[in-house]
């Protein structure tokens, strides 16, 4: 008995009608001919180059674009540990006053109690108003103007210094002790 192809074993067998059988058999000739050409051996190889140089650039812009975010995330986390550092070192140590400063964050008035000194400080704006994580905090200007060159978010107030004390009009003339603005 001569050995009979895959083909008609599985058709003897029932597992294939005669049309796949055909189409299998056009497909293959169609493949053989094109190899005998050169043609499908060049075009299905310069097909697949194509493809991989296509995934290897998207995976490479992907990778690019991903390790631009963590740097960004890396920077951003290390500018904030700066901002806290600045604060917990530079921040003055608030005395507990009688009057109620009052200031914005996050558009709610809040009320800071604080000495007639540092009051005076805070309007003349040598003292600044932040805010660590929930509480808040006085800094000299110059620590608040270096931490709003950072992340403006953290500095709530920061009065301008008036400099032109010296050219107020009105100097000579005296304020009431008892008058409060």
């Amino acid at each position: 008995m001569a050995a009979k192809s895959l083909q008609e074993q599985l058709l003897g067998a029932g597992l294939v009608d005669k049309k796949k059988v055909k189409k299998l058999k056009a497909e293959t000739l169609q493949h053989k001919q094109k190899v005998k050409k050169g043609k499908a051996v060049a075009t299905d190889e310069s097909e697949r180059q194509a493809e991989l140089k296509r995934q290897r650039d998207e995976k490479a812009a992907k990778d690019k674009a991903l390790n631009l975010e963590r740097q960004q995330q890396a920077e951003h986390k290390a500018v904030q540990a700066q901002i806290r550092q600045m604060i917990e070192q530079n921040r003055v140590r608030k005395e507990d006053g009688d009057i109620a400063y009052h200031f914005t964050d996050d558009k709610k008035v809040k009320k800071l109690y604080i000495s007639q000194s540092m009051h005076n400080d805070l309007s003349a704006g040598r003292l600044a108003i932040v805010k660590l994580y929930d509480a808040y905090e006085l800094i000299p200007e110059p620590v608040a103007m270096k931490i709003s060159e950072r992340d403006a978010s953290y500095v709530l107030v920061c009065n301008n210094r008036t400099e032109s004390v010296e050219d107020d009009p009105y100097a000579d003339f005296q304020i009431p002790d008892d008058l409060m603005w």
